[in-house]
């Protein structure tokens, strides 16, 4: 496949790059640094601009993972402002270009979150539950969403992935746990109970490449393990893992005080059911958190 990609130089995109390199596809990556793309995405070619493909041979593929890290600092003005832009605004102008070509792309897959249903509480949530609309994040959400539905207006097929916590060898969530988790400084957010979906990150390049290759595929799918856990489940797992307690809660009012609004990503969750992935045929390589984290950790 001819295959465009966006986000292509952060961590779910390297590894994308990495599996498509070895099944022989042809990869482009627009990107604001296309110098970088060569040496961070594995056989992929850099563009700076969409127009560089224009009167090129048309695209099979388009896969839309852009967007500026959420949870790694508080939500200001600005930042909102840089958090639309790099998904929503970028989406619009990915679609309006595919509308452009003489023969648009026959799938967008186009990545959205698990903050799409915002603070679920204990209410069990699939692909069909309604959106959350309480706070930026999954306003954001769903705005990403609707820009890339327009795809559909071009006869393109739209999967969107909302995708939980991603886990990985180097990088992401973990990369951020580990430091005070191994000095045994680790420990609940809040009360601990609130659900926390997540999702290997080998699963999530295969749940990916899934959807592209199955037409039938269109719609949202959750991009998270079949297995549910609270947050205290998680903490204690991982900290056993690495054989370390997991003593030192971070309080919700100290979370809140630090975070503002931003907070609700770490005191919130989902109690998420993959359905329309299960039913899609996709099958998990790591379903148990335990097994996963063990996996992991031995890459370090």
């Amino acid at each position: 496949m001819r295959i465009l990609l966006t986000g292509g130089t952060g961590l779910i995109g390297q590894a994308l790059c990495r599996h498509w390199q070895h099944q022989g596809h042809e990869l482009w990556v627009w990107s604001r640094n296309p110098q970088q793309v060569s040496a961070l995405c594995s056989g992929a070619r850099g563009i700076a601009q969409l127009q560089a493909l224009d009167g090129s041979a048309p695209l099979d593929a388009v896969v839309n993972l852009a967007g500026a890290p959420i949870a790694d600092r508080p939500w200001t003005a600005a930042r909102r402002t840089l958090l639309w832009r790099s998904r929503v605004d970028l989406t619009r102008t990915l679609v309006d270009w595919m509308g452009r070509q003489a023969t648009p792309p026959r799938v967008l897959l186009s990545g959205s979150a698990v903050g799409w249903y915002g603070d679920g509480g204990e209410q069990w949530l699939t692909e069909d539950s309604a959106p959350g609309d309480a706070d930026f994040g999954s306003r954001l959400c769903m705005a990403w969403e609707q820009e890339a539905e327009r795809a559909r207006q071009l006869g393109t097929r739209v999967a969107l992935l909302r995708t939980a916590p991603v886990l990985a060898p180097q990088g992401g969530m973990l990369a951020r746990l580990l430091p005070p988790f191994r000095l045994g400084l680790g420990g609940r957010l809040g009360s601990g109970r609130q659900w926390m979906p997540w999702i290997h990150l080998d699963d999530q390049v295969a749940l990916i490449d899934h959807l592209l290759r199955h037409d039938s595929c269109s719609g949202p799918y959750n991009g998270c393990a079949p297995e549910a856990v609270r947050n205290a489940d998680f903490t204690q797992t991982l900290a056993r893992t690495l054989h370390r307690p997991a003593a030192l809660p971070a309080p919700a009012w100290a979370l809140r005080l630090a975070l503002g609004e931003t907070s609700v990503l770490l005191l919130g969750g989902q109690r998420l059911v993959p359905r329309r992935t299960q039913e899609a045929g996709f099958a998990w390589r790591h379903s148990q958190l335990s097994a996963a984290l063990g996996l992991l950790l031995q890459k370090q």
